[in-house]
């Protein structure tokens, strides 16, 4: 059933008149230059419930919440706070209307401790020392209240990413916060500190706390929510009580169509061994062993998934499979090179190997944000002849390269000069991965494919990769996401503090099996190995 624009589902008042809303949007517009970013939106959030946004990336999500957080002033529209009209031209204007944000990158001084983060700009008075008793009170007040325990002398720097997005709520609520935005929460968790996350967003609520959630995953919708909003276009295409809707539907109303179900055919590769990995040990700068004794191999033909919680030694494997890093011990073998600590092999050698790497963190290894898509679009290919000429780029042949990706990826907009990082991050992946697939590799590594990206361009990727797959490459696959291994992998290997503990298969694979594998609890996971 919809839910009517501006209809109620809370208390009523004695007198039988709905109580004002927490939050208020009526025909906000916003424009950049031609493109118009938000149309006419009008949206109603209860107070002390928890109300999804979901949209594809460019929906107009994001531009929304930045009007209402004061980081964008709307061209036209009214926002009310509790019934009343406010004007919010800046985060202080929103902070003082009780409105708290907590971004995607989170914004805070890694040098700084929890409690100094948390003061940082509220200050109670000229004396710090005051300042400094009250706010320590107050934050054990809150982190009773709430279960947001942290420790309040701990440096952010040295903190989990759980209990950073703890200090970044803590912040809000310390500056009076009623209202709380939270962007894409859960795109760095793992799966056990989103759990503690979804309890914490109860307990807020309990606490008459109203909170806004923008998420690509349509599953925490349904966990968390009371209410969602649908964009599509910059426009507001639907409103739901989510108890009275499905994933099916909202990802519908989200793309405009229906939407393929993200399920691989899983299948016997019958391919020769693409890659080997005999006895592979990592360590990291600090002398640490990230991973111990690793040993697997991938044909041609098949998708390897690794599962895992984040930092059990998936990212350094993936560096050193990638010729990022140096192995510590062990070997790899691809294409006939033998790749030891004595024959080390970096990642322009790998290349040459036929082996592409699409990486975790797109921002910082994926592309330069300061460059065009087209130069993007060739980075660790650069030096190719058909991208020179003489001792300079060929920018023609560089544009019409990145051209062709973008039609055939479907990158939008389809701009080769526009600025790498003005693209969203479901276009910026599907560049990168354009610009990996287009070599034809015989290996591919794949980190995190859809962290932050929409269910249209989650459903276009997991298409990429199984035709790659279907075409003979061997794909070795990392992520956090269970519901993605299990959709696009043949084999699946659990990896638990650097080392596999498991192997099952993508058909008989199942989400409760894998996670106690995870957290090495599963009675036939593999005995640990000596590092």
């Amino acid at each position: 059933m919809a839910m009517q624009r501006g209809a109620h589902h809370g208390a009523v008042t004695p007198e039988g008149t709905d109580p004002p809303a927490a939050i208020e949007l009526r025909g906000i517009d916003k424009s950049f230059g031609a493109v118009r970013a938000n149309h006419d939106v009008s949206m109603r959030i209860d107070a002390g419930t928890i109300h999804g946004i979901v949209g594809e990336n460019g929906a107009g999500k994001s531009t929304l919440m930045s009007i209402l957080y004061g980081f964008y002033h709307a061209d036209a529209g009214e926002i009310r706070v509790a019934g009343k009209p406010v004007e919010i031209k800046s985060s202080h204007d929103a902070i003082a209307a009780g409105i708290g944000m907590v971004h995607q990158h989170f914004m805070l001084v890694d040098t700084f401790t929890v409690l100094e983060n948390i003061m940082m700009g509220a200050e109670s008075g000229a004396l710090l020392h005051s300042s400094i008793q009250k706010a320590r009170s107050e934050l054990a007040r809150l982190a009773q209240e709430y279960g947001l325990a942290v420790n309040p002398d701990a440096v952010v720097g040295d903190l989990p990413v759980g209990e950073l997005q703890r200090v970044e709520i803590l912040k809000a609520l310390y500056r009076n916060a009623r209202i709380l935005i939270l962007d894409e929460p859960t795109g760095v968790l793992t799966p056990q500190e989103t759990t503690q996350l979804f309890r914490i967003l109860a307990a807020l609520k309990v606490q008459g706390v109203t909170v806004i959630l923008i998420t690509h995953k349509l599953g925490e919708v349904m966990a968390v929510t009371d209410t969602v909003s649908v964009m599509r276009h910059g426009e507001v295409v639907a409103d739901r009580i989510t108890r009275e809707t499905s994933k099916e539907e909202l990802a519908e109303l989200m793309v405009g169509r229906k939407v393929r179900a993200s399920v691989a055919q899983q299948h016997d590769a019958a391919g020769a061994v693409a890659l080997t990995v005999e006895h592979l040990s990592v360590r990291d700068h600090l002398g640490v062993n990230r991973v111990k004794d690793v040993s697997f191999d991938i044909k041609a033909g098949e998708i390897v998934g690794i599962a895992g919680v984040s930092g059990n030694g998936q990212s350094e494997l993936l560096e050193v499979l990638a010729g990022i890093r140096p192995p510590t011990a062990g070997r790899i073998v691809i294409e006939g090179r033998e790749i030891t600590p004595a024959a080390p092999c970096d990642a322009e050698e790998m290349r040459r190997l036929r082996l592409a790497h699409v990486p975790e963190d797109r921002q910082r290894l994926g592309l330069v944000a300061a460059f065009t898509a087209a130069e993007s679009g060739i980075l660790g290919y650069q030096r190719e002849a058909a991208y020179n000429r003489g001792l300079f780029l060929d920018y023609a042949a560089v544009d019409a390269h990145c051209g062709d990706l973008m039609e055939r990826f479907d990158v939008r907009p389809p701009n080769p000069e526009i600025g790498s990082r003005k693209l969203s991050g479901g276009n910026q992946q599907k560049l990168i991965l354009a610009r990996e697939i287009d070599r034809d590799p015989r290996v591919l590594l794949v980190g995190q494919p859809t962290r932050g990206v929409d269910i249209g361009a989650i459903e276009f990727i997991h298409g990429q990769l199984t035709r790659l797959r279907d075409r003979g490459c061997a794909i070795l696959l990392v992520s956090v996401e269970l519901d993605e291994i299990m959709a696009l992998s043949d084999r699946i290997l659990v990896m638990f503090e650097g080392r596999i503990v498991g192997e099952v298969s993508g058909a008989d694979a199942d989400a409760r099996g894998l996670g106690l594998m995870m957290t090495n609890a599963h009675e036939g996971a593999m005995e640990s190995r000596a590092p």
